[in-house]
């Protein structure tokens, strides 16, 4: 199992310095968990992939954040002259962009993880049969 990364964290001027990356490097210690047993090729993949999503899941954090706390619109001024109307913000369009990554990334690593034989659902593969497709085959013949 990868060894825990600890960062430390410092206060200035009231603001806890370092968080954000030691809310990263706690989603990345939880992916890691997730992934520890992947083979050791796979996992070398998966390492730079995990740090990726990590990252990209706090940052989604935080600007759902800034986007529940001001909106999804502002009133925007090209000029003195010009009158303000309401435009998206910029942290939307970030938002959707990042949203749209970490789910590709996310959809790698699940691919990395070993199928379910069983379809118990974890790891993707086929559903066991639960006999549903035999009773609508039974109906239609």
């Amino acid at each position: 199992m990868p060894k825990e990364r600890k960062l430390p964290t410092r206060k200035i001027d009231g603001r806890t310095v370092g968080a954000k990356k030691t809310r990263v490097t706690k989603e990345e210690n939880r992916l890691l968990k997730i992934f520890e047993k992947l083979p050791a090729d796979a996992f070398s993949v998966a390492q730079g992939l995990i740090r990726r999503a990590a990252h990209m899941r706090i940052t989604l954090d935080d600007y759902e954040k800034d986007i529940d706390e001001n909106g999804t619109v502002e009133l925007f001024q090209q000029s003195a002259g010009a009158p303000p109307y309401e435009r998206s913000r910029p942290v939307v369009s970030n938002y959707n962009s990042l949203a749209k990554n970490y789910q590709t990334i996310t959809k790698q690593l699940t691919d990395l993880l070993p199928k379910d034989d069983e379809g118990s659902g974890s790891g993707g593969g086929a559903p066991k049969n639960d006999g549903f497709e035999d009773f609508l085959n039974k109906k239609n013949s």
